[in-house]
Order: structure tokens, then C-alpha cells, then sequence
């Protein structure tokens, strides 16, 4: 089963058996590695033995902006009757339960700060990661399918010595946030450089989406068309005889492979795709460098692919075609540690 983040609202857990097979090397047991990040980024030291599935350690990689009481981590599973909120300071690890579909929270909450004074989980500078972690399993992933709020990195170590690295890379964490937001804005082209500006920034580079704030991709909006000439190019050239998706390239969640093809812009070459969309190709998702190269193409996914550890990002619902998502499984996990940063 793939992790597959489908929703705005709701995460949703399901297996993708019309995309490529993974066969990334990263999980076949080499870790993803970011040659920039010091040797102590990442500190395993001081994490107990897990009494649960798993233990996860929280590290505070703001750049001296916060403190580890200023940086939160929130836990939260109705059906086992949890609710943690904890700053660093107070708990810097969790020994993590089994538990399906769950997201786990961060927040930046400065001292100083009235909109979260009084709950840290009210902070308007927050991230996520989300997994489903069986009695043995552990199955998550970063994602950038909704926004991005915060720089998130995660690194999972199993008992067999396996260990994959997924998430920002250290550029991103070592850059400014304000710097950050204007070099999202300045490599856009104009119809994404709304998702990083007010009243979206300085809290968050929202994904395109319905609305002004999200660009105006969804019905109605300024760009609602932005992906129908490339559609268009592609149907013609497969012979696609299913219907074609409406605004923001919405309605190919049968489709994971069509609507990459879509997002990356690749594919409009007869043969690519049969006429009910399956994937002929078998090649298609081999070249990384062919994908984002002319418009229209999620620019916004690409950013997050430019700024990630070996490039693996999740920038829409279905970027872990061809195995280039932060999704990462393997059995007997052992912890895990996540890096927040600002």
C-alpha cells in the first residue's frame, strides 16, 4: 500500500496500480543523502527504546530563530484516545502506537506571539507529515500537496540498518524565509507567483488550486483553463477516448499516470498512452530532467523537486508516479527523526 496524499481535507491510503513499479534505489536500502547538511543535523542520541511500534525524536533546525520551547510537535489519534501537544523543550521524543491515516503536527509559536499564545496549535506557522504505522510496518511521508509552512525533513532508521532521508534539503533550511518566498516568487511564472504572496505569505506557499489566493485554478478562476491546450495535445496525439479532466487538471484519480503526465508535462507523443489512458511507455518517468520543461506544468510541484533531497518531492496527489515522492515503507522500523525548521 502507497501513502498517497489525495485530499485538501483528508488523507487517504491507497494502492496506485497503474503507476510504474518503484524501484527507486533510496528504497532499496541506499539513503537519499544531502551532501550540505552538517554531520549533526540529524541526532539520533538520547532516544529510548520504543515500547509502542516506534520512537519519534523532534530536532529544532531554525537556525538559532527559535528556541525548543518556541517549537512544537502535536500528536492526535481519536480512535486510541490521544492528544499530544508538546514543545521540544518540554518532550523532544514519542514512542508512536500503530495507527492508520495519521498526520502529525508542527508549530512555530514565538514567545511573543498572541495568535497562539494561549495554544501552540493555534500558530499560523505549521507543517505536517503524515503515515500509516502498522505493529511493524511504517509506511509516511513529507508532503507539499496542500502548502508548504514550514522546511521539513525526516529520516527513518529500521532495525536492519535500513535508513532513507526524505524532505527539504539543507539549502532550504539554511535559507531565510523571507528569501525563500521571494525565490518562489521570481522562478514562477505570473500564474503561480500568487501562492507566495499576501495574504497566502509569510505563512504560507499555498499549491494551485480554486481561488485567488490559490491562483485561480479551480472553476470560475483566471486559470482555470491554464492545462487545456496541453490536454488537448495529448488526448490528440494518444487517441484518448476518456473524458478530459476539468479545471487544475482535476478528475484523473483513477488516471495517477495521465495526470503526472499532465502536471510534468510529458507524454503527448503517440504510443505513450493506450486510448483508455494506461501507459504504454514504460520509459516515460526514466528522465526526471524532461519533466517541467515548458509550460504549462505544475510549477509549483517543481519548486518543491528543486529544493529536496534527491529531488523527491510530494507536490501533487499523484507525484509519487515513477517513484518520485518523499513516500518511504519499510518493516521493523526502529525511530524517527524529523527536522523542523524556518
Amino acid at each position: 500500500m502507497r501513502l498517497i496524499a489525495l485530499f485538501t481535507a483528508a488523507l487517504c491510503a491507497c494502492s496506485n496500480t497503474d503507476a510504474q513499479p518503484d524501484a527507486s534505489p533510496a528504497l532499496d536500502g541506499t539513503p537519499a543523502i544531502d551532501a550540505a547538511m552538517p554531520a549533526d543535523f540529524w541526532d539520533p542520541g538520547g532516544i529510548p527504546t520504543a515500547q509502542q511500534v516506534m520512537v519519534f525524536k523532534f530536532l529544532n533546525r531554525t537556525g538559532g530563530q527559535f528556541s525548543d520551547s518556541e517549537v512544537y510537535w502535536q500528536f492526535k489519534n481519536s480512535s486510541l484516545g490521544i492528544d499530544e501537544l508538546h514543545s521540544i523543550a518540554e518532550q523532544p521524543t514519542y514512542d508512536m502506537p500503530a495507527n492508520a491515516s495519521g498526520r502529525m503536527y508542527f508549530f512555530i509559536c514565538a514567545a511573543n506571539d498572541p495568535d497562539c499564545a494561549s495554544d501552540p496549535s493555534k500558530s499560523r506557522y505549521f507543517d505536517f507529515i503524515e503515515h500509516t504505522i502498522g505493529a511493524n510496518q511504517y509506511n509516511g511521508n513529507t508532503t507539499r500537496v496542500d502548502a508548504f509552512g514550514l522546511p521539513i525533513a525526516m529520516r527513518l532508521h529500521c532495525a536492519d540498518g535500513f535508513e532513507r532521508t526524505v524532505g527539504e534539503n539543507f539549502d532550504t533550511f539554511a535559507q531565510g524565509r523571507e528569501a525563500r518566498f521571494q525565490e518562489f516568487v521570481d522562478a514562477a511564472p505570473p500564474e503561480f507567483k500568487a501562492l507566495a504572496q499576501a495574504p497566502n505569505a509569510p505563512y504560507r506557499i499555498v499549491a494551485p488550486g480554486g481561488g485567488a489566493t490559490n491562483g485561480g485554478f479551480g472553476t470560475g478562476g483566471a486559470n482555470a483553463h491554464y492545462y487545456d491546450a496541453f490536454v488537448d495535445q495529448l488526448w490528440a496525439a494518444n487517441g484518448l477516448t476518456l473524458p478530459k479532466p476539468g479545471p487544475n487538471g482535476d478528475g484523473l484519480a483513477a488516471q495517477p499516470n495521465l495526470s503526472a503526465a499532465i502536471y510534468r508535462h510529458v507524454g503527448a507523443v503517440a504510443g505513450t498512452f493506450a486510448a483508455d489512458g494506461k501507459l504504454q511507455d514504460t520509459h516515460l518517468w526514466d528522465a526526471p530532467a524532461t519533466f517541467y520543461t515548458a509550460n504549462p506544468a505544475n510549477f509549483y510541484a517543481k519548486f518543491w523537486h528543486d529544493h529536496a533531497i534527491d529531488g523527491k518531492a510530494y507536490g501533487f496527489p499523484y507525484d509519487d508516479v515513477g517513484s518520485y515522492s518523499t513516500y518511504v515503507s519499510h518493516s521493523d522500523p526502529d525511530y524517527m527523526l524529523v527536522a523542523i525548521g524556518w
